[in-house]
């Protein structure tokens, strides 16, 4: 549970940092960047919310009114303190950085991020699944006369799941590698 309030305040810090939005629509955009297979809760959302405020993270500011309503909307903004823990959380590398449940939310937000970071993350994700396809592969040609054809087809197709994500992963390490460094600025 702590780890999903932690992925959901990351991706609450980078869409603020676009600009100040209430919950109706950070929810939304919430659930489009968690993909169709993760859908967002206003129970998970509003807590999260609070405890970030507590924290000093965002600050609630009035909108305009709700159409319906004719009450002004919460807008939350995200504070100075909100900014450098967004900056500490983005530049982590470590095992969490390339997990399933982290690594989409850190990769929506990678144009904020330093290059280094970028690669460290990337190939942290491609080794952790490349583990994981060896290991299922392995496991697959044991059990291969065990199952059933269908439990067989889904088995096969979550390793070619995985292996085109490798190969997208190492597409995108091969890509950020091939960008060259900025020049040295001329002091001349």
């Amino acid at each position: 549970m702590a780890r999903r309030a932690e992925t959901i305040e990351l991706a609450v810090l980078g869409l603020l940092h676009e600009g100040p939005m209430h919950g109706y629509e950070l929810r939304k955009r919430l659930n489009l960047m968690l993909g169709w297979g993760r859908v967002l809760s206003y129970g998970s959302l509003y807590p999260t919310l609070k405890k970030m405020l507590r924290a000093d993270l965002i600050e609630e500011a009035t909108g305009d009114p709700a159409p319906v309503t004719r009450r002004p909307r919460i807008v939350y903004e995200v504070t100075a303190e909100g900014h450098a823990e967004f900056e500490r959380l983005m530049a982590e590398v470590g095992p969490t950085a390339w997990e399933d449940d982290n690594f989409d939310i850190r990769f929506a937000f990678f144009g904020r991020t330093d290059m280094e970071i970028r690669l460290r993350v990337l190939e942290g994700r491609r080794t952790r699944l490349q583990e994981r396809l060896d290991r299922v592969q392995t496991d697959l040609a044991r059990t291969q006369k065990e199952v059933n054809r269908y439990a067989a087809e889904l088995q096969r197709h979550g390793v070619e799941s995985v292996e085109r994500e490798v190969r997208w992963l190492s597409d995108l390490i091969n890509a950020e590698r091939a960008v060259p460094a900025p020049a040295p600025e001329n002091t001349e």
